[in-house]
């Protein structure tokens, strides 16, 4: 086969493992619609995994601010007796987080807010 073939293949390859890894949520993740995760989030532990500018712009109100670049340092902070309601702006920080905190912690509850921070309606407090 050609060269430029086969280095064609193998970028659409990786190109189609990169989509698909984007947008695929992990079985022990549950994506909740906003009406669901404000129905649970009270009797939770609520974490924001944006990071801090981000968060004093505006994050749900009760929401803990564990950013997505210090999660591995401050993993003891999530109890494992506890879901976890965890959201960022679009979705893809959250669920790398949920995929550590699992790994981690053994958390079996985890649940993410679908569409994220930018589809949030509710009340909110800002910084």
């Amino acid at each position: 086969m050609d060269l430029q073939i086969v280095l064609i293949i193998i970028l659409a390859a990786l190109i189609v493992f990169l989509v698909v890894r984007r947008f695929y949520t992990p079985k022990y993740i549950k994506n909740l619609t906003q009406e669901e995760f404000i129905k649970g989030y009270r009797k939770a532990q609520l974490v924001d995994v944006r990071e801090p500018r981000e968060y004093d712009g505006g994050h749900i109100l009760g929401a803990r601010n564990i950013p997505m670049s210090q999660i591995r340092q401050r993993i003891n902070e999530f109890r494992t007796d506890q879901p976890i309601y965890i959201y960022c702006q679009s979705g893809a920080r959250s669920r790398q987080a949920a995929s550590i905190i699992r790994k981690k912690r053994g958390n079996t509850e985890i649940y993410q807010l679908k569409d994220g921070f930018r589809k949030w309606t509710g009340k909110i407090k800002k910084k």
